[in-house]
């Protein structure tokens, strides 16, 4: 089957990211992709200049679709801000399932890769960083007096799931997010 530049490139992403993402970037070599891939490393290479700046793709893509996720879950259709806050933590419970998550990607960049003038880490960084403020932007829709302490928490929520779900499962503490969220929510809005 003849691909074009841009299909072959999106197919290596596909593979990386199933290589990067279940056997962990350090571990997993440029040729093998290309194998797995079923192409010749001379095509990866005229596509990604290096191992770093194939790094840098899967991150750079992987941030694309968990910003499409994450802005599904809090669509602005016409429910309560809370409500779409919540869904976040709704959706997160499938998407931690021990069969297609072996944790965050981002944290695991953040792991292997800790040099922060790394393209990918700052990609990483980059993703942290547009979830706190999207949390920002609902908190301050919500009316919540201090939105950004509101934010904080929930991101901090949000993270302890990735961090937790290989250790202790999807039904451990990570099952308690969406009840843990909706109590911070609930603590948000002082009486009176």
């Amino acid at each position: 089957m003849r691909r074009s530049a841009a299909e072959t490139r999106e197919h290596l992403l596909e593979v990386a990211h199933e290589s990067f993402y279940w056997q962990g970037i350090r571990g997993i070599g440029v040729d093998k992709i290309a194998a797995a891939a079923g192409i010749a490393p001379t095509t990866l290479y005229r596509l990604f200049a290096s191992k770093d700046d194939l790094i840098t793709a899967y991150v750079e893509r992987a941030d694309g679709y968990y910003k499409q996720w994450f802005d599904a879950a809090t669509a602005d259709d016409g429910r309560p801000v809370r409500d779409r806050i919540l869904s976040v933590f709704d959706a997160q419970v499938d998407q931690v399932q021990p069969d297609r998550c072996r944790g965050c990607p981002f944290l695991m960049v953040l792991a292997e890769i800790p040099d922060r003038d790394h393209p990918a880490h700052r990609a990483a960084v980059g993703t942290k960083r547009w979830v706190r403020a999207r949390f920002g932007e609902l908190a301050a829709a919500s009316g919540a007096p201090d939105h950004d302490g509101l934010a904080d928490q929930l991101t901090l929520i949000l993270e302890g799931v990735y961090a937790s779900v290989q250790a202790l499962g999807a039904d451990g503490p990570a099952h308690q997010a969406r009840r843990l969220a909706g109590l911070v929510l609930d603590a948000a809005f002082p009486p009176g």
